[in-house]
């Protein structure tokens, strides 16, 4: 045996990464989606791909490009339903292809109900799930620190009175969140 025969499938496979929003469109709105995948599979195979890497599928108020995930067991609409999904799968594992979904459990937005939930008081049991803090001097952000794509990395929570870290900036439109009072 060679060493290529000794490694497992991930060692020596050639992994292709889709972003479904922008792989295949197949229902006209100019977004891709899951039957867009499943209709290039034969394709992908062809090209000697042993397994398809699927950037995140899930509901997201889309600022992280879907990095923000407001629920981990669920589709977002824009990419299809979860009977769309199983038919990926099925239609993969038929022509031979394994499926890696992008999953980063960290990765949640101010809509998943893990962070609801940590919000909702200082004393939950997700709370520590998030990086909380009282404000700085005269009601300001506990740091200095910015986003990654400008803005403030903290954003106050009134109900609370703390400041929860986030690396993107927050979405305006519909936020609940609320700047101190006197910033």
């Amino acid at each position: 045996m060679t060493n290529e025969e000794n490694l497992a499938w991930w060692q020596s496979g050639v992994v292709y990464q889709t972003y479904p929003r922008s792989f295949q469109d197949t229902d006209g709105d100019g977004i891709g989606d899951l039957r867009g995948i499943a209709s290039r599979l034969d394709y992908l195979v062809a090209l000697g791909v042993n397994a398809i890497w699927i950037s995140p599928i899930y509901p997201s108020p889309m600022a992280d490009f879907g990095y923000d995930v407001s629920d981990h067991c669920a589709v977002h609409p824009d990419v299809g339903t979860l009977a769309d999904f199983d038919a990926l799968l099925v239609r993969a594992h038929a022509v031979g292809l394994r499926v890696i979904l992008d999953y980063v459990p960290n990765h949640t937005s101010d809509q998943h109900r893990w962070f609801l939930e940590s919000r909702s008081s200082r004393e939950n049991a997700k709370r520590d799930w998030y990086i909380w803090r009282d404000p700085g001097h005269n009601s300001s952000p506990p740091t200095n620190w910015l986003s990654e794509f400008g803005g403030p990395a903290w954003t106050f929570d009134a109900a609370t009175e703390q400041f929860y870290y986030h690396a993107l900036p927050q979405r305006a439109a519909g936020s609940e969140l609320a700047e101190p009072a006197g910033s």
